[in-house]
């Protein structure tokens, strides 16, 4: 296999098609060979049906380097992937009395009767290495035939991540076909549109030989990974480019790896011992929400309220009723007194707030649907900024939360 190799993943299984099962084989095996420098060349997914394993197994298995394939493996009809990728290799199936004896086990273990079906399960290729599963009674293969690499992996998660992470990952790196660590480096910005960025990043594109820009945008982020792909270990260049690029965005970079705008702001209340506290009205609690999903951001969150009607931002925050009349609650002045008002209310260092059309309907002239305003209070002043989203109500509330959180990050550093 001179080069990188080519893997190709083959998911099978009628719920991944029907839409009732995401496929997360994708989303793990795709993110454990990205992290050993070796990306996956394609994902395809099948049924279960016979004619559909054979047509497609035949066909990738001519492209692939090493073909990965999930599910199928188990006691039930609908269970042929080891028949039917059998026959097209001309490999034998053969009983394991070993195998035989873990399944029993572990039915014994769970206390659960054995059915006679499960005996299939010890079946496997004759010239095939065992994959032993501690977590389940289907174990996978590895078998090298006509100079490649066919690993079949049980469906269960819990099943197929171990057995891929401690014993699929090792093979793969004693034979040399993946590295040691990424081979790419990605950088995450904000405040910054992707064609800006792609601009920004020009000239270092056009300067670096072989250097390849790959771009992906979310909700108020930008991602761009860098990466020599014909250069084996290009990290140290990498990770000069990386400093480079830093300099260049300024305040729009964000950091280096897959860090959250969130991530970032939780670190640094931590580390700096701040409290915060949240007031929505147009995003109903979904800040405060985003936020409690981190794992110990009790250490610095300390309440969010969400004031949806006039009523509650003036009682409960203290938001004078004539600061409203005069200038609406959806405004810059009273994106203000709601951050003020649940600082001084919570007694917190920083607080945030947003206040907004998000539709489909109300809004004005003025501040159409979409228009947003986040406040900010900190110990040395509050403010607020003008925000115009676009799209469905939770998509607008994502990125609010987006905004919000940058604006913070912003002050913090």
């Amino acid at each position: 296999m001179p080069g990188k190799p080519k893997i190709i993943l083959l998911t099978l299984g009628e719920e991944l098609l029907l839409g009732l099962t995401p496929n997360g084989h994708l989303t793990y095996i795709g993110d454990q060979l990205r992290q050993v420098g070796t990306p996956m060349h394609a994902n395809v997914t099948i049924s279960d049906a016979p004619e559909d394993i054979e047509s497609y197994f035949e066909d990738y298995w001519k492209k692939a380097d090493v073909l990965i394939t999930t599910g199928g493996l188990g006691p039930t009809v609908d269970d042929r992937t080891k028949e039917v990728i059998g026959e097209c290799l001309g490999e034998k199936l053969v009983y394991d009395p070993t195998v035989m004896q873990a399944i029993e086990a572990r039915f014994e273990a769970l206390g659960l009767e054995l059915n006679p079906n499960n005996r299939k399960q010890a079946y496997h290729f004759e010239n095939a290495e065992v994959l032993h599963n501690p977590n389940g009674t289907a174990p996978g293969l590895w078998l090298e035939k006509f100079g490649k690499i066919l690993v079949m992996l049980p469906g269960p998660p819990h099943e197929l991540q171990p057995m891929f992470k401690d014993q699929v990952l090792p093979r793969l790196q004693d034979k040399g076909l993946v590295q040691d660590s990424e081979n790419y480096i990605q950088i995450r910005t904000t405040g910054i549109g992707e064609s800006n960025l792609e601009t920004l990043l020009q000239p270092i594109a056009e300067r670096e030989s072989g250097l390849e820009l790959a771009y992906c945008a979310h909700p108020g982020m930008v991602d761009f990974r860098m990466s020599f792909p014909d250069q084996v270990n290009p990290f140290d260049r990498l990770a000069e480019l990386a400093e480079e690029c830093k300099k260049l965005l300024g305040e729009s970079f964000l950091t280096i790896g897959n860090d959250t705008l969130l991530d970032i702001v939780s670190k640094i209340l931590r580390r700096k011992k701040l409290k915060l506290a949240t007031v929505e009205s147009c995003t109903g609690g979904y800040i405060a929400n985003e936020i409690t999903n981190i794992p110990g951001s009790s250490e610095y969150f300390v309440g969010g309220l969400a004031t949806y009607s006039t009523g509650a931002k003036e009682d409960l925050i203290s938001v004078p009723f004539e600061l409203i009349q005069q200038h609406t609650a959806v405004s810059e002045e009273v994106a203000v007194a709601m951050a003020t008002g649940v600082a001084e209310r919570l007694e917190a260092d920083y607080a945030i707030s947003a206040t907004g059309y998000i539709g489909p309907g109300g809004g004005t002239e003025k501040d159409p649907v979409g228009t947003v305003y986040i406040g900010l209070h900190s110990p040395s002043g509050a403010f607020a900024r003008r925000f115009s989203f676009r799209g469905p109500r939770i998509a607008q509330k994502r990125r609010a939360f987006n905004a919000a959180m940058d604006l913070l990050r912003r002050e913090l550093i």
